[in-house]
């Protein structure tokens, strides 16, 4: 796997933009490449030289702890509408999610910030980037699954426009896929390669990840020992805080977790939509 410019919904990609281009916020994007297949292009800083401590103890030096943030909430989260690919931003409860999170990640230490390339996922990571003054790495490979054609449409809406394929996706099988899209088991490989790319990049670092719910609920699935068959079990909170920990680049699929769905920062704030897809069974 590259991280270079690759096609959508595939892990050939970690960055949108040339060295020192700027986002709206002021971070630089800069290109960097897999280990793999060549040098870093990024800044370096003291940081770099620092130990990762996990729990109070000195982690392995091969391994990475990854602080994994699902984006904040968009309008179409609200609406219960398959996002996927689509280039949606965030709504005001969204941001001041983001807000807060930054606020949170301040007493964090981490050497790098690493964000899907969709503007929700970019949304929510600039205030932690302001507050610890890192750059903002872009993946096209931490974006969510892709839905292909039901991408913007409501649970009822799919089922009316394409109800072969919704009756398909009720069974929760790992090798169906919408049309145009992306299977489970295809997007399960995507992101366990991009977690591997990142643990042979960044050994004995603590990385901040910023993507989508369905990426988390790959990693939650794999550190559990579950099948991809089967609806969503875990929580997953719009701008919730995560933390694993990868023992080894060339075994992506250890993975410990540390913390889960932590949203003490949160409180106070809206209700949040409930992504429940076993209601779609009951319904069924």
């Amino acid at each position: 796997m590259g991280w270079e410019g690759g096609k959508l919904g595939f892990p050939e990609a970690l960055v949108a933009g040339e060295a020192g281009e700027q986002d709206k916020s002021g971070h630089r994007r800069i290109l960097i490449e897999s280990a793999l297949l060549g040098p870093l292009r990024m800044s370096v800083d003291a940081r770099d030289a620092a130990p990762t401590r996990i729990a109070g103890t000195m982690a392995h030096p091969m391994s990475i702890e990854l602080i994994l943030i699902r984006h904040g909430e968009t309008d179409w989260n609200r609406e219960l509408r398959f996002q996927g690919h689509i280039d949606v931003p965030l709504n005001d409860t969204g941001h001041e999610q983001a807000r807060r999170l930054g606020l949170r990640m301040a007493r964090e230490s981490a050497h790098h910030l690493v964000s899907s390339d969709l503007m929700r996922a970019q949304q929510t990571a600039a205030p932690a980037a302001q507050q610890l003054g890192l750059d903002i790495l872009t993946s096209v490979a931490l974006r969510e699954q892709n839905f292909g054609l039901v991408e913007g449409m409501r649970a009822e809406e799919i089922q009316a426009q394409h109800p072969r394929a919704w009756e398909d996706w009720l069974k929760f099988n790992e090798d169906h896929a919408m049309p145009e899209g992306e299977s489970t088991r295809q997007f399960h490989a995507r992101v366990m390669e991009t977690l591997g790319s990142l643990a042979a990049t960044h050994a004995g670092k603590t990385v901040i990840v910023v993507t989508h719910g369905g990426v988390l609920d790959m990693v939650w699935r794999t550190a559990r020992g579950l099948g991809l068959n089967g609806p969503r079990r875990s929580e997953i909170p719009n701008a919730g805080f995560n933390r694993i920990r990868v023992a080894d680049a060339a075994r992506p699929t250890a993975i410990d977790i540390l913390d889960w769905a932590d949203t003490a920062h949160l409180d106070g704030l809206p209700a949040q939509p409930t992504y429940d897809q076993e209601r779609h069974l009951r319904k069924s």
